[in-house]
């Protein structure tokens, strides 16, 4: 007999509201004995059912809830969600990456699936995560569900993210069905070729979701340059930001800078494949101090792209990221043509996208200068926010042109 799991009246309105989450503090009663990762009816104290999702007493968020009707959560369940998401993909002929499920926002809390595919053989590879004890307990399945509804030639596993530790497991990677993808993989970006190392880079091997703000960057520089053009790439992990621009404009000159050798050597891989090898450089340093010394040396640029890693991991380390973010933005602006543009991201989820242009815009006031706000920039397509699921916002950013 399916276990239930008994809510306060006082937290049943985000349930009604189809919020995924609910908390410990949530909780008023389990009636039965669940299995961590166990199926679980949500219902209130008059026994009226809520809702049902999986449960993890070890979690702070106890029950993630799939559906909000009173339907079996079985093999066929899966399937038809996974197609659903799968089918709300449309992406452009000329990208061979796409994220496919995107966790609570494709209604699937704790599951990601990321496809990679286009290598000289023309093959198609998954890369999944199971965040969640619910998910890891049900990989299996639906690596082999989303294998055969994509006829993909293998799905691998990168389920060694920081989150799983609050669901109580432990990092895993390897593969799940099929073939082993190859190391790196070619993909195909805007009929730009990017290897991707899924097996080692950052989140399932690449940030899938700038993609369209990369294609912004290209129709910018297309736009409003017709001469040389001088960029500046922070943070920049592989160089796609650069990549891109230097393939579509052959005046451009870019600048990669990051932490990482590792990642620089991939990049310098990719502009060597496309041929522009010649306009782009890349500089292993800190970034923060990297820009400190470029603002001494009166250093400037056309375009510069700052997009930094999550500062803020939880609402504790709001302040110390906000500090942050506006000393890095605050030396991007000091590093800006009169006219130039900057692209500025935070991809912290504690960060709201109201906070982060006023930290940007303290920053802007800390240097004298003047700004416009030309477009507000989020995650491509590829990564729905759900509209309930208002936290699913991560990624957010700002166009700005500076004077």
């Amino acid at each position: 007999m399916e276990s239930k799991i008994v809510v306060s009246p006082d937290r049943e309105k985000p349930i009604r509201n189809q919020h995924p989450w609910v908390f410990s503090r949530a909780i008023t009663s389990v009636k039965g004995d669940p299995k961590p990762g166990e199926i679980v009816t949500v219902e209130n104290e008059k026994g009226r059912f809520l809702a049902r999702g999986y449960w993890n007493p070890k979690s702070q968020i106890q029950v993630r809830i799939l559906t909000w009707r009173d339907e079996a959560i079985n093999e066929e369940w899966w399937a038809s969600q996974l197609e659903r998401a799968f089918s709300a993909r449309h992406i452009s002929e000329f990208d061979t990456a796409a994220r496919l499920v995107n966790a609570e926002s494709d209604y699937l809390p704790g599951l990601i699936i990321d496809r990679y595919g286009y290598d000289e053989f023309g093959k198609d590879w998954l890369v999944l995560q199971a965040l969640t004890l619910g998910i890891d307990e049900r990989k299996q399945m639906i690596a082999e569900l989303a294998s055969d509804l994509l006829g993909a030639d293998g799905v691998y596993e990168r389920s060694d993210v920081d989150v799983r530790r609050k669901e109580g497991l432990k990092s895993v990677t390897g593969t799940l069905v099929g073939e082993a993808p190859p190391n790196p993989i070619v993909i195909l970006e805007g009929e730009v070729p990017i290897h991707v190392d899924v097996y080692q880079g950052h989140k399932t091997g690449f940030y899938l979701d700038q993609r369209v703000n990369r294609a912004r960057v290209v129709d910018l520089l297309m736009d409003e340059y017709d001469s040389e053009c001088r960029m500046l790439n922070l943070f920049s992990y592989t160089g796609a930001f650069g990549l891109r621009a230097a393939s579509a404009h052959p005046d451009v000159r870019v600048i990669n800078i990051d932490s990482s050798l590792e990642v620089l050597e991939l990049g310098e891989k990719n502009a060597a494949d496309v041929e522009v090898s010649d306009r782009i450089e890349f500089f292993q340093a800190d970034v923060m101090e990297f820009v400190r010394d470029q603002v001494g040396d009166n250093e400037l640029y056309d375009v510069i792209i700052c997009d930094p890693p999550k500062f803020a991991h939880s609402a504790q380390q709001v302040d110390r990221a906000a500090r942050g973010y506006k000393d890095l933005n605050m030396h991007s602006f000091r590093l800006v043509k009169p006219g130039g543009y900057l692209f500025t991201f935070s991809c912290s989820g504690a960060i709201t996208p109201d906070l982060f242009q006023k930290i940007v815009f303290g920053a802007l006031a800390d240097t004298g200068r003047q700004a416009q706000i030309i477009a507000h920039l989020g995650a491509s397509d590829d990564h729905p926010i759900a509209l309930t699921f208002p936290e699913g916002e991560y990624l957010k950013g700002l166009l700005l042109r500076v004077y």
